[in-house]
């Protein structure tokens, strides 16, 4: 199976005037693409990086990410994004953590990352700007504004080398991406995947979308993101299609890529098409080149309700994309198309096997419909943490990786999630997931947003607590008793919250994911300062 830097060049040779990239105004072939990616390769083999040698990319989405990405897959040096959210410390130990030898930052983030290289006596560091790119079709060799003296900015460099490259052996199991868990069970881990990790989960994307080389892919999420990279990035190069990318999420930037660039796939977190929806001038978009839109349920679910608002307002299907982790290079599953099943995360891809084993028995196997944990055993799995052998060998036995989700494979092999095994709620002995109780109180009509955690309860153990964000036309006018009534016609009545507490927002990551920990935490202070 080619890597994704072999097809990259087969597009060049085959198609190289094919527009392979939308940004801000511009446009980048898959010849110029390939092209820079060549002499970001070249530009590595002159600084000394050899084959192992991890760079990191402190930037948000922009054309320099892929260039980065893919010449420095073609040297065998892996690269690690680090979230534009960052904070300094949290940029210091994430360089630190991988022993980065060099740094790709923007504009904006170039005082803290100067400040964090010098102290950690990292000698390369390139500026990428926004308008590096700024010409409608960026001739090769020619200047952006930028003075050819700036030796720190990564576009200059890379111009001084147009028309070479450097190649070295890259062998499937060569580490090309490492990526950092977010720290929900301690410090991040930098999970080490392959080449052939990244080549096999593009090859099953492209597949599951039937993406071809006439679509355009809005590239709106994140690319620090393995879900924005994968279902993003790697899919659409992979396909030869064209990526139209976004620096962030914006309705109005979003509505006018869909417009002016005949976007037919967009990869979203639930919020955002909420967004869309509620926006004025979404009625007088033209949304008739999109045709599937997988999504995540982060902070909102995807339910048949909305998908059905989505297509009523787009034409296209909304639906649960996948299933998957940063250690898998994630979509284990993907949702089949002829077989949409709202309340599920599709089917496991081929060449991956789930199993759902008792909590008290790993090695063991659930019957369909039993809950328990999730393991998987694939050709997506990675080689392991960096530097974490202990870790590595609790999380991969046998050839199977241990995942800390719960969850259950139904008659058909639809995979349900549940939520994390250490977010499982005990009440009254009963073991309650939060993402079911997310799922059936996101059907009532109030409820735009739904957080549920586990609190101490002297009787029960623990009982559920709900945070909600309403809906705006139901402020004030829907209270706490409310929604445990409605919970309680609904839902079996150990799964019903017990409190609910109503929020203007719900706390999660830079891509909507909520966070429940900080929940958690918020209400262990709570109950300190209580006593």
């Amino acid at each position: 199976m080619p890597f994704l830097h072999e097809w990259l060049r087969l597009h060049a040779l085959e198609r190289p005037s094919h527009p392979a990239v939308h940004f801000l105004g511009t446009h980048l072939s898959y010849a110029e693409l390939d092209a820079y990616a060549s002499a970001m390769a070249a530009l590595l083999a002159d600084l000394g990086l050899r084959r192992g040698d991890p760079i990191a990319l402190f930037l948000p989405n922009m054309p320099h990410f892929l260039i980065a990405k893919l010449g420095a897959e073609r040297v065998g040096v892996p690269v690690s994004p680090v979230s534009p959210l960052a904070k300094e410390w949290e940029l210091e130990y994430q360089l630190q953590d991988l022993g980065a030898k060099l740094v790709i930052c923007d504009d904006e983030r170039m005082a803290v990352a100067s400040a964090v290289c010098e102290r950690l006596g990292i000698r390369h560091l390139f500026s990428a700007s926004m308008s590096d790119f700024s010409r409608e079709s960026c001739d090769l060799g020619e200047a952006t504004g930028k003075s050819k003296d700036d030796r720190n900015a990564l576009v200059c460099a890379l111009r001084d080398r147009l028309g070479r490259s450097a190649q070295a052996p890259v062998d499937g199991n060569d580490t090309c991406l490492i990526m950092y868990t977010s720290g929900s069970t301690g410090m991040p881990k930098g999970a080490m995947l392959t080449c052939a990790n990244a080549a096999y989960k593009a090859e099953a994307v492209v597949a599951a979308s039937k993406l071809t080389e006439a679509d355009v892919v809005l590239g709106v999420m994140p690319l620090c993101h393995i879900a924005g990279l994968l279902m993003g990035a790697c899919a659409t190069v992979r396909a030869g299609a064209t990526l139209a990318l976004l620096p962030k999420f914006d309705p109005e930037l979003a509505m006018d890529a869909i417009q002016r660039h005949r976007v037919t796939v967009m990869y979203t977190v639930t919020p955002m098409n909420l967004a869309i929806m509620e926006h004025p001038r979404s009625g007088d978009v033209d949304f008739s080149s999109l045709r599937l839109n997988p999504c995540t349920s982060f902070g909102v679910l995807v339910t048949d309700r909305v998908a059905a608002e989505w297509k009523a307002l787009t034409g296209a299907p909304l639906y649960e994309a996948a299933y998957g982790l940063t250690e898998t290079h994630t979509a284990d599953t993907q949702m089949p198309l002829d077989a949409i099943r709202y309340g599920t995360h599709g089917k496991p891809i081929p060449g991956t096997r789930i199993r759902i084993a008792p909590l008290d028995d790993p090695t063991g196997a659930l019957s369909p419909g039993e809950a328990g944990e999730i393991w998987i055993r694939s050709p997506g799995v990675m080689k392991g943490y960096l530097r974490r052998d202990d870790a590595t060998r609790e999380a991969i036995q046998d050839g199977w990786l241990r995942t800390g989700d719960i969850g259950f494979l139904d008659q058909d092999g639809y995979l349900v999630f549940r939520g994390r095994k250490k977010e499982m709620i005990k009440c009254s002995g009963y073991s309650v997931f939060p993402e079911e109780v997310e799922h059936w109180l996101s059907r009532h009509e109030a409820i735009r947003q739904v957080a549920v955690i586990g609190v101490l309860d002297a009787q029960k153990g623990e009982v559920v607590k709900a945070f909600v964000v309403l809906n705006p036309s139901y402020v004030g006018k829907v209270t706490e008793t409310d929604i445990i009534a409605w919970s309680r016609e609904k839902i079996a009545h150990y799964k019903c919250p017990r409190h609910v507490e109503f929020r203007d927002a719900l706390p999660a990551t830079g891509t909507g994911k909520i966070l429940r920990r900080v929940l958690a935490e918020e209400e262990a202070v709570k109950r300190r300062q209580a006593t």
